[in-house]
């Protein structure tokens, strides 16, 4: 008995995605991307803008990019993804197309049709990928989970009333509530 066939995506299939449809592609399956609420745009922005300021005021040479904005991860088949926040330090990576290589560090904002994609699929991709720190904030359970995966060490789950330490920065925390004001 013959297996069924399973279709392949490649980054032709993205790029031939009508207009204004937004879509991910991780180890060749296409996931759709619903468009986001006004929360999720606003702790877009607010984290954005706050990582951007200290970056400037340390006179820094990271750059920030908010969504949409493409990464590419892997040679061969690459996964196509477009975190909420990239955080890129090393220039080299940066092209016209997006991103190729991992980002020092990803911040994703759970949506109610993100959940699995952002604590699984996304989680795995950003540490076999190389990703230093990987923040899903969720503004459901008023929480955000942190991986800094070059510490090897189990995430940590910070409530947003509490600051959250960035850790590829010495000096700078955050507090999601904060933000939300």
């Amino acid at each position: 008995m013959p297996f069924p066939k399973t279709n392949i995506h490649t980054l032709e299939d993205i790029y031939s995605l009508p207009d204004g449809e937004r879509a991910e592609l991780i180890n060749g399956k296409i996931y759709n991307m619903a468009p986001p609420n006004r929360i999720h745009q606003k702790l877009v922005m607010e984290l954005s803008g706050t990582l951007r300021e200290y970056i400037k005021s340390q006179h820094g040479s990271c750059e920030i990019y908010p969504a949409s904005f493409t990464v590419f991860l892997g040679e061969n088949t690459p996964n196509y993804v477009e975190p909420d926040i990239s955080v890129i330090c090393d220039k080299n990576k940066l092209t016209d197309k997006g991103c190729n290589g991992a980002p020092d560090f990803v911040i994703e904002i759970v949506s109610p049709g993100s959940r699995k994609m952002d604590y699984s699929t996304k989680n795995a991709l950003y540490s076999d990928f190389g990703v230093r720190e990987y923040w899903i904030v969720d503004p459901a359970k008023e929480r955000t989970t942190v991986y800094r995966y070059e510490e090897d060490a189990a995430p940590i789950i910070i409530p947003f009333s509490m600051p959250i330490a960035v850790g590829i920065y010495q000096n700078l925390s955050i507090t999601i509530a904060e933000l939300l004001e």
